[in-house]
């Protein structure tokens, strides 16, 4: 874990917390460590045909197409963010040279195994991404009392024509994460828990 300061807030950054299971195996430790907030940072694919590319997806809600959230919640379809942080984040992350939209994401745990079918199926159902570790993430916390967000950098689409991965640049990423802590901070301190 990586330590980082964010004007007066210290946070831990964990890189490559890839896939539901190992996010959360991430997000019990942190959360046993005394973590008050996890943010889930993560790639995505466009899902919405209307969403441009690159964006940023700020998870209101999860499609459950994976295993770990069922170790942490009976059987559904979606799983709903526990976390009121949403607004905090997507107030913070408007003001970086992106476009920020707030919805529901799809998780899976076959990144290549996205079907026309399958990605035409939840975009009717309002699907804007897909990612692979909110709907298990929103689920840990759900059964846990955490308080957890996910943020996707969307980055790629089935038939998209232009640079597929581009999240911009390093600076970029920074500023991404600095808008994150930002708006941690001021979710803290409205919740009553910084």
């Amino acid at each position: 874990m990586y330590s980082v300061d964010v004007g007066n807030t210290t946070c831990g950054l964990v890189a490559r917390t890839i896939g539901g299971p190992y996010a959360v195996l991430i997000a019990e430790q942190l959360l046993a460590a005394g973590a008050r907030l996890i943010v889930g940072l993560t790639s995505a694919g466009r899902v919405a045909p209307s969403l441009p590319l690159p964006c940023i997806v700020v998870a209101s809600a999860a499609v459950r197409d994976e295993g770990t959230s069922y170790h942490y919640l009976p059987p559904a379809e979606r799983v709903e963010c526990p976390t009121a942080m949403a607004k905090y984040l997507v107030s913070g992350l408007q003001g970086l040279n992106f476009i920020v939209r707030e919805g529901l994401v799809w998780t899976t745990d076959a990144p290549y195994r996205e079907t026309k079918m399958q990605l035409r199926h939840w975009a009717d159902r309002g699907a804007l991404a897909v990612e692979m570790q909110a709907a298990s993430l929103f689920a840990f916390a759900t059964a846990r009392a955490a308080n957890v967000a996910l943020v996707a950098r969307v980055s790629n689409a089935v038939g998209h024509q232009g640079d597929q991965f581009d999240t911009g640049t390093q600076e970029d990423g920074l500023r991404v994460i600095e808008a994150i802590v930002q708006a941690g901070e001021q979710f803290l301190c409205a919740s009553g828990a910084a």
